[in-house]
């Protein structure tokens, strides 16, 4: 597993943007066109841009596919870091609940390394 600092934001923010930045590099769109269609889809939805729901639904539009991870804490918790060890090839996004990640050819691209957080949905490009 290799983690690399990557911030796509454009004014190089570090705070509240985690999903607009994790799924702009996995569909390989500015963050800019992800952050205005995830607004306009949350406009549809009456949610927030970073809502599960929201998110979850535009990279469903993208080719993604949804897979949910069991918790097994507190006997063997599963983390981020895992799982990108566990698959070293792919595009993958990673909610954990608070924070939204993408995981490409087993590496955590992210403005900090979350590897040790616990994911809990998994969004797979099929």
């Amino acid at each position: 597993m290799a983690y690399e600092f990557l911030n796509v934001n454009p004014s190089q923010n570090l705070v509240g943007d985690c999903v607009v930045r994790a799924v702009s590099l996995a569909l390989d769109e500015s963050w800019d066109k992800t952050y205005i269609a995830l607004a306009f889809k949350g406009f549809i939805f009456k949610d927030m841009p970073s809502s599960n729901r929201v998110w979850g639904s535009y990279l469903m539009d993208n080719g993604f596919k949804r897979y949910h991870i069991p918790n097994t804490c507190p006997d063997d918790c599963y983390t981020i870091k895992r799982f990108a060890e566990d698959n070293p090839d792919g595009v993958f996004i990673v909610g954990t609940g608070t924070h939204v990640v993408t995981i490409i050819n087993g590496t955590i691209y992210d403005t900090y390394n979350s590897g040790d957080m616990t994911p809990t949905n998994i969004y797979v490009r099929e």
